[in-house]
């Protein structure tokens, strides 16, 4: 059977994650430098909702007061940085609760790749990746 999804599939659109406190959720992501470019209230739900961008990653985030906060079946989501050493002195800097006690390298792609993590407000977790 043919894929036909590739016809209609042109990237990621957003990345959804639930919060009990909407409000940390976007002061934690404004940090990272995603700025807010939509709010609004889902009336169906009456859940807070607000979408936050930087370049093309995308990511709404609504309060509806039954977030789990725990990892769940999106484990992480990934950034990718142009250089991890300053990213990672900045996140030192900014007080971030860092999983990983030192910079991480994997042998991915052509050369492999540094990165380390990041724990959200909300357990979430924000990798930063650098293709080497």
């Amino acid at each position: 059977m043919e894929n036909n999804f590739n016809k209609f599939i042109t990237g990621l659109q957003h990345i959804g994650i639930p919060t009990n406190d909407i409000d940390t959720t976007v002061a934690f992501y404004e940090m990272l430098g995603f700025r807010v470019v939509f709010w609004t209230v889902n009336e169906n739900v009456n859940e807070k909702v607000a979408f936050l961008r930087m370049g093309d990653i995308t990511i709404e985030t609504y309060e509806n007061e039954k977030a789990v906060l725990i990892n769940g079946a999106l484990d992480h989501i990934a950034l990718n940085v142009t250089d991890i050493e300053p990213v990672f002195n900045l996140a030192k800097e900014k007080g971030f609760c860092i999983l990983d006690k030192d910079i991480q390298f994997l042998p991915f792609w052509e050369n492999g790749v540094k990165f380390f993590t990041v724990v959200g407000p909300n357990k979430e977790k924000v990798e930063f990746s650098q293709y080497l």
